[in-house]
């Protein structure tokens, strides 16, 4: 046997016979995950930033209205460029909140290490984003090569 193929209604694929549609996309959907995490460093350092952007530290009192705790991003930033400020009184847009677009709220900054502290787990959630999409669309796109008929997604 080759290592797709079709017997009588069900598929055959990676070493696994008797496959139905749901199983088959489930094996791809799992080896593209392997292959897609296993390339290395740069997903490793994506859940890094990400996780690293949870404001779980303990901070002095603050103001009403405003998140509770820091970052390890946040505190590193903070420890690496102190008080400094970017040039020429430029502010730039940092995000707070939360983790989704639907919780974060947009702030204009002009010190460095708050820019540079909530910029980190941002990436890194860019970083996973874009991994989640590669996966989906070699997982769609393999599928769709192997199934017949009405198995195919669209």
């Amino acid at each position: 046997m080759d290592t797709v193929e079709e017997l009588n209604g069900t598929y055959f694929y990676a070493g696994k016979s008797n496959l139905s549609a749901a199983d088959l996309l489930f094996m791809i959907f799992c080896e593209n995950t392997a292959s897609q995490f296993g390339i290395g460093v740069a997903d490793f350092g994506a859940v890094v930033a990400f996780v690293s952007g949870r404001n779980n530290l303990g901070t002095r009192g603050k103001f009403a209205n405003t998140t509770k705790g820091t970052s390890y991003a946040s505190k590193a930033a903070r420890a690496v460029f102190k008080k400094s400020k970017f040039p020429f009184g430029i502010s730039l847009p940092t995000w707070l909140g939360g983790y989704t677009l639907w919780t974060a709220r947009r702030v204009m900054v002009r010190n460095i290490a708050p820019f540079v502290g909530r910029s980190i787990p941002l990436i890194g959630q860019i970083i996973l984003a874009s991994d989640v999409s590669q996966i989906t669309y070699r997982t769609i796109r393999e599928y769709n090569t192997i199934a017949r008929g009405n198995d195919k997604l669209w």
